[in-house]
């Protein structure tokens, strides 16, 4: 990951580093490597050294190498915004966290805004919010909802979901974890509102105010679903939608898994069981390719889900219901 490459404070240091960085895009990661560790021997504790050097090994087929500079960075990185511990987990060298890795995920967006739309979409084929948009009409043509009053985007990036939504929806937010996403959207004019934000954290804040969230690839980032359900269902008002895609694995009965790519892929079933044990009514749960990364295909599994209406819940405690506020 080249974000936040920073001067190591040393020129000569950054001169060796520049010729190694010349030298992976050749493809000689072997040799970038060793000529980083030129550099770290002149600022032993640069960080972003330590993540280059880490990436060069992992290239080049030196894993042990690789997880040793992890290790090393991993102590030097307070904030983990280089992501050194999920490294490690993704290499079964460490734990694998449940929550987001805020501080890599931050950084690794705030790096990633500028060119976010032509990589994700003219590169790699992405259909996420395409799928679930048409997902999205099925079951409003099937309910007889006209329009949602209200809806969230989470993760909304440079809103690709959220200009999708915006015909079928009177209220429109968005929350990202990333600054520089939100100002590349601010300038769109999609959204009526733009919130940077923790999702579990922004949706904590929220009681039964929105009809419809969504959350197109954004869960990959999180890892264990349930505390994002959680905090979910009290953000929606019964009867409100849910929309989301993950990533499926096919890692036996494991619920989640930690990819290289430091993406979270979830089991079928496992996400079967968390919608199930959140409360929440399936309405749709299907399987397609999400994009292609490095030309393989992204498998995926896309949600839409029901919180249960008034009436129902209601019936469940023995009171009356007040209707379906979602149509």
């Amino acid at each position: 990951m080249t974000k936040t490459f920073h001067s190591s404070g040393d020129v000569i240091a950054d001169r060796r580093a520049d010729y190694a960085r010349m030298l992976a895009e050749g493809g000689e990661h072997e040799a970038a490597a060793d000529l980083m560790m030129q550099a770290l021997e002149l600022v032993p504790d640069w960080a972003a050294g330590w993540d280059l050097v880490g990436s060069y090994h992992e290239k080049a087929g030196s894993l042990a190498q690789a997880i040793s500079a992890w290790r090393r960075l991993e102590a030097l990185d307070d904030d983990g915004i280089f992501g050194a511990t999920l490294k490690l987990a993704a290499h079964d060298a460490g734990p694998a966290g449940r929550g987001t890795a805020i501080g890599y995920v931050e950084a690794l967006f705030d790096q990633y805004a500028p060119q976010f739309e032509a990589s994700l979409v003219g590169k790699l084929d992405y259909r996420v919010p395409e799928i679930l948009d048409r997902m999205l009409d099925e079951e409003m043509t099937r309910m007889a909802i006209s329009r949602f009053a209200k809806a969230i985007d989470l993760g909304c990036g440079t809103g690709l979901m959220g200009q999708r939504l915006r015909r079928k929806v009177d209220y429109l937010e968005g929350v990202d974890i990333s600054a520089a996403m939100i100002a590349e959207t601010a300038r769109k004019g999609i959204y009526d509102r733009l919130q940077k934000g923790e999702l579990v954290a922004a949706l904590n804040a929220r009681r039964a105010d929105a009809d419809l969230v969504t959350a197109a690839d954004v869960f990959i980032y999180c890892g264990a679903l349930q505390p994002v359900l959680a905090a979910l269902m009290p953000a929606l008002r019964p009867g409100g939608l849910v929309a989301f895609s993950l990533e499926a694995h096919d890692e036996g009965e494991e619920a989640i898994f930690l990819r290289p790519s430091l993406r979270y892929a979830h089991g079928v079933q496992a996400t079967r069981d968390a919608l199930v044990v959140a409360g929440l009514d399936v309405l749709r749960f299907d399987t397609a390719v999400l994009r292609f990364d490095r030309g393989a295909p992204i498998n995926g599994i896309l949600v839409v889900a029901r919180k249960p209406p008034v009436e129902l819940t209601a019936a469940n405690d023995g009171g009356e219901g007040d209707g379906d506020v979602a149509a």
